[in-house]
C-alpha cells in the first residue's frame, strides 16, 4: 500500500477513535464496600459501527472502576420499523448462567424505551422528535428474576435525543408589509425579517440560518446574516412605481447545499416626499365676466396639479401681478385644490373693459434642503361683458327739508339717476306707495322733483321716509331704489297752553301772600333757541283783588292770594284766567283758567275738606255716624232694588197645577173629520155675538188687556166661518199678552172619508223606525214642510 494511502488510514483510524472515545464510553464497575455496581453502556448510530468493527476493536472502549458514565444518546429519527438499539447496561452481577434480570423505570420506560431483561439492551420503541422532547431520565436495576428483590441499588440515567436536520426556517410574522421615503440613498433599510429554526441552535449547524433575496432586484438587498433589507437603487421615484414584492429565503445548514430553507414576502411602498412642483395645465387663462357680477362671487377657476399626494401636493394661489389687483381675489378651495377668482369690487364695463392678472400657486410644504416651496405662474385675461345694469342714483339717500306750512305743489327737492350703459337709456321716476300710505307726496316721473300733495303738520309727523325708485325706459325690470329722508321743519304755529288741567285749593286759614299753585306751560312747537313763556291775567282779571301771579325763572308762574278770610259759604270756588304767550314769529297765545276751590285746612295748611255741606250739620255728628247712616241709605237701596226686579221677573203663567197649555188630552174615541158634526158644536163657530165679543184666554194670565176696536168686525148671523178663523187668527198674532202656546190633542178614532187618509199609526204592525214619510211631499205645498220634518228626524235616528 502506498505511503499515502497508509497516511489516510492511520487518519481514518484516529478520527473513528476519537469519535468512539468521545461520543461512546463505556464503563463498567467494581463491586464497592461488598456491592456490585452496574455497568453502562452508550451509544448511538456509533454503536452500530462499534459492533461492524469486529470483537478486537472493542478492546478500544475504556474501562474504570469507581465511576459511572450516566448518559446515552440516540438519534431523534431513524429509518424502518425494527427498533433501534440505544445502549446496553451491564452488571458485574452477570456471570455465568445467575439467575438476574434488569428492569427499567422512568421517563417513557415500556413505551418508547425497553430493555432485554436477559442481557440489559435498551431498545428505542417510536421515532423520537427532539423538539417535542430532547431528554428522558430511567432508572435501571438488577433484580432477582424469581423473587423480584433487589440485588444492587438502582441507578440513574439519561438519553438525549440527538438532533437532526429534520425543521426547516419559518417566518413566523410573515407576510411583511414596509414602507421607505421615495428617493432614498443606497444603503437605507427598509426592514428587517427574522426567521426562526426549530432545530438544535447547538449541536451542528442545523439551525445556522443565511438570508437571500430571490425576487426584488435590482431594487432592494439582504444582508445574509441580519436579514435586514436595504435599498440597492438610487432614485426610486413613488411616481414611477410606488409598490414592490421582494421574496426573501432563509435557509439552513449555513446556506450549504442539502440545508433546508423557507420563503416569506415583503410588500414594500414608497412612501411621498415632496419632490414635484405644481404645474399649471394651460399658461394662459381668459375669462369672460359680466359687469353686474355680485361682489364675492366667483369669475372663473384656475389649477395647478401635483404629482406629490397629501400634503405635499397643496398648494395655495396668490395673485402677484396685474392691473388693479385689489379688484379681485383668488382663494384655494380645501377640496378640490382649486384656484378660485372672486371679485372684490364692482365691475364697470364703461370705465374699464378688460383686465390682465399674474397668478402664482405655491406648494404648502417644501422638503429640508430643497431650497423653498416649489411654484408655477399663469397669466389671466379677464374680459368685461357688457350688461344691462340699472340706473345708478346719485346718491344712495337723500335728506330735503321742508316747511310745515308749505303750501300743497311745493317743490321739497330732486333725485337724480342715470342709466350707466353706454346706450343711456330714459329714467323715470316713481315713489313706491308703500312707503308712504298717506300719499303726502308727489314726484315728477321725469326729472325726479318731489312736490308736496298734501298739507304737512310737523307736530304729528317730524320726518317722512320714503322710498323713490329709478326705471330704465326700454326695459322696465331695470330697477334701483333709493331712500328719501324728508324733514319737517317747525313755525310757529301752535299757542303755548297749561301743561295741565291745574285745580288749585285755597286754605280758609290761609295768610295773605300765599302760594295758591304753580303753574307752567308747553309748547308743541320746537324753537330752535327753545321756549320763552309770558304770563298775565286778562284785562278783566287784571285788578283781581282776590288773586294775582309771580313769573319764575323756569317758565313757570305762583299763584298768589292778595287776602285772607275766605270762605266756603262765600264763595266755593273761583276761576282765574290766565294769558301764556311764546316769543314766536308771529307770538301765538292762549287763555287758559285755572279752578281755585277754597277748602278747610289745618293748621299747618293741609288741606282736609273741601265740601260745603259739612258746616250746615249739627255740630254733634261725628264722622262716623254721617259714614254710618250712608251705609244704611244704600242697603235699603239694593233691597228695594232687589225686591222690584224680583217682583217684575215673576212669570206670565199661572201656578202649574192650572196651567194647561201643556196638558195631553186623551179620548177613546177619535172624531170623525170633515163628516163629524157631533164632536164640535159649528153653531158656536156661526154665533154672530162671538164676533166681536172677546174672551180672555184661560191659560195666560195678561198684564195688558188687548181690547179690540169696536165695530171691528160686524156681519149677519150667517157668518163665514172661514173669515171667523182668520179674525180669530189675527187677533191670536197681534196680542201681546198671548204667546204663542200649543195644545196638543189626541184622538182614539179617525172618521172615515178623508182624502189624506188615517195619519195615525195606531193599530198598525209597523214601528216609527219602519215608517217611510216621502209621501207627505207629494201631498202637496202644505204637506212639504211635514215631510222634510220627518224626514230629518229619520235621518237622526240613523245617525
Amino acid at each position: 500500500m502506498p505511503k499515502r494511502s497508509e497516511e489516510m488510514l492511520v487518519d481514518l483510524w484516529m478520527s473513528l477513535l476519537l469519535v468512539w472515545i468521545t461520543c461512546v464510553p463505556s464503563v463498567s464497575t467494581t463491586p464497592v464496600g461488598g456491592q456490585s455496581r452496574t455497568a453502562q453502556t452508550g451509544g448511538s448510530a456509533a454503536a452500530a459501527a462499534a459492533s461492524s468493527l469486529g470483537e478486537g476493536q472493542r478492546l478500544l472502549s475504556r474501562a474504570k472502576r469507581g465511576w459511572v458514565w450516566n448518559q446515552m444518546f440516540v438519534l431523534e429519527e431513524f429509518s424502518g420499523r425494527d427498533p433501534i438499539l440505544v445502549g446496553r447496561l451491564h452488571t458485574d452481577l452477570d456471570v455465568g448462567n445467575k439467575n438476574i434480570k434488569y428492569v427499567l423505570a422512568g421517563e417513557g420506560a415500556g413505551t418508547i424505551f425497553a430493555i432485554n431483561e436477559l442481557t440489559g439492551d435498551i431498545h428505542a420503541m417510536k421515532r423520537l422528535d427532539r423538539e417535542e422532547k430532547a431528554e428522558y431520565t430511567l432508572t435501571a436495576q438488577v433484580v432477582n428474576a424469581d423473587t423480584d428483590e433487589p440485588l444492587e441499588p438502582p441507578s440513574e440515567f439519561i438519553i438525549k435525543v440527538q438532533d437532526i436536520n429534520d425543521n426547516p426556517p419559518q417566518f413566523i410574522e410573515g407576510p411583511y408589509r414596509a414602507s421607505v421615503p421615495e428617493m432614498s440613498a443606497v444603503g437605507t433599510p427598509v426592514t428587517r425579517v427574522m426567521a426562526t429554526d426549530a432545530d438544535d441552535p447547538v449541536y451542528g449547524n442545523s439551525a445556522k440560518l443565511v438570508y437571500s433575496i430571490l425576487d426584488g432586484q435590482p431594487y432592494f438587498s439582504v444582508d445574509p446574516n441580519s436579514a435586514t433589507i436595504k435599498i440597492a437603487l438610487h432614485g426610486m421615484d413613488r411616481e414611477v412605481k410606488e409598490e414592490y414584492f421582494v421574496v426573501i429565503q432563509a435557509k439552513d445548514m449555513g446556506g450549504h447545499m442539502g440545508g433546508l430553507s423557507g420563503t416569506t414576502t415583503v410588500t414594500i411602498m414608497l412612501t411621498d416626499i415632496n419632490d414635484n412642483p405644481p404645474k399649471f395645465s394651460k399658461s394662459l387663462y381668459e375669462f369672460g365676466i359680466p359687469e353686474d357680477l355680485p361682489i364675492g362671487k366667483t369669475g372663473g377657476k384656475v389649477k395647478a396639479t401635483d404629482r406629490d399626494i397629501g400634503e405635499n401636493a397643496k398648494s395655495t394661489y396668490n395673485i402677484i401681478e396685474g392691473d388693479d389687483q385689489s379688484t379681485f381675489e383668488i382663494i384655494t378651495d380645501p377640496q378640490t385644490q382649486d384656484g378660485i377668482l372672486r371679485l372684490r369690487k364692482p365691475l364697470d364695463y364703461e370705465s374699464k373693459k378688460a383686465y390682465t392678472l399674474k397668478v402664482e400657486a405655491t406648494n404648502v410644504r417644501s422638503e429640508p434642503g430643497s431650497g423653498g416651496p416649489f411654484k408655477d405662474t399663469a397669466t389671466i385675461k379677464i374680459v368685461v361683458e357688457d350688461a344691462d345694469e340699472p340706473p345708478v342714483f346719485s346718491k344712495p339717500m337723500y335728506l330735503l327739508e321742508v316747511k310745515e306750512n308749505a303750501p300743497v305743489a311745493t317743490v321739497i327737492g330732486r333725485v337724480a339717476a342715470r342709466d350707466p350703459d353706454s346706450s343711456g337709456s330714459l329714467v323715470r321716476y316713481f315713489i313706491d306707495r308703500h312707503t308712504d300710505l298717506e300719499r303726502q307726496f308727489n314726484i315728477n316721473v321725469d326729472d325726479g322733483n318731489i312736490t308736496l300733495a298734501k298739507p304737512l303738520d310737523r307736530e304729528t309727523d317730524m320726518w317722512h321716509n320714503i322710498t323713490v325708485t329709478a326705471t330704465e325706459v326700454r326695459n322696465h325690470s331695470q330697477i334701483s331704489r333709493a331712500i328719501v329722508a324728508i324733514r319737517v321743519m317747525d313755525i310757529n304755529d301752535n299757542a303755548p297752553e297749561f301743561a295741565t288741567e291745574y285745580e288749585a285749593y285755597l286754605c280758609e286759614n290761609g295768610k295773605p301772600g300765599q302760594v295758591i299753585h304753580t303753574v307752567s306751560a308747553v309748547d308743541k312747537d320746537d324753537p330752535s333757541q327753545g321756549h320763552r313763556f309770558d304770563y298775565r291775567l286778562v284785562q278783566e282779571a287784571q285788578s283781581n283783588p282776590n288773586f294775582t301771579i309771580k313769573h319764575n325763572q323756569d317758565n313757570s308762574i305762583s299763584v298768589v292770594a292778595k287776602h285772607d278770610g275766605f270762605r266756603r259759604q262765600k264763595q266755593e270756588i273761583y276761576f282765574l284766567p290766565i294769558v301764556v304767550s311764546d316769543q314766536g314769529h308771529p307770538p301765538m297765545s292762549s287763555t287758559n283758567t285755572l279752578t281755585i276751590r277754597v277748602c278747610g285746612c289745618s293748621r299747618d295748611l293741609v288741606v282736609q275738606s273741601c265740601n260745603v255741606e259739612a258746616y250746615v250739620l249739627p255740630i254733634g255728628l261725628s264722622m262716623g255716624a254721617l259714614i254710618a247712616i250712608l251705609a244704611c241709605i244704600i242697603l235699603l237701596l239694593v233691597v228695594l232694588f232687589v225686591t222690584l226686579r224680583r217682583h217684575k221677573n215673576e212669570p206670565l203663567i199661572i201656578k202649574d197645577d192650572e196651567d194647561v197649555r201643556e196638558n195631553i188630552i186623551r179620548y177613546d174615541d177619535e172624531g170623525g173629520g170633515e163628516e163629524d158634526t157631533e164632536a164640535f158644536d159649528i153653531a158656536t163657530l156661526q154665533n154672530p155675538d162671538g164676533i166681536n165679543g172677546y174672551l180672555p184666554r184661560k191659560d195666560i194670565k195678561p198684564d195688558l188687556q188687548f181690547m179690540p176696536r169696536a165695530g171691528q168686525h160686524s156681519g149677519p148671523n150667517g157668518v163665514d166661518v172661514d173669515e171667523f178663523i182668520n179674525v180669530r187668527l189675527h187677533e191670536a198674532d197681534n196680542d201681546p199678552t198671548a204667546p204663542p202656546y200649543d195644545s196638543i190633542q189626541i184622538y182614539g178614532y179617525e172618521g172615515r172619508g178623508s182624502v189624506a187618509g188615517s195619519l195615525s199609526s195606531l193599530e198598525t204592525a209597523s214601528s216609527d223606525s219602519d215608517q217611510n214619510y216621502d209621501y207627505l211631499r207629494e201631498w202637496g205645498p202644505r204637506f212639504r214642510r211635514l215631510g222634510e220634518l220627518y224626514s230629518v228626524g229619520e235621518s237622526d235616528r240613523e245617525t
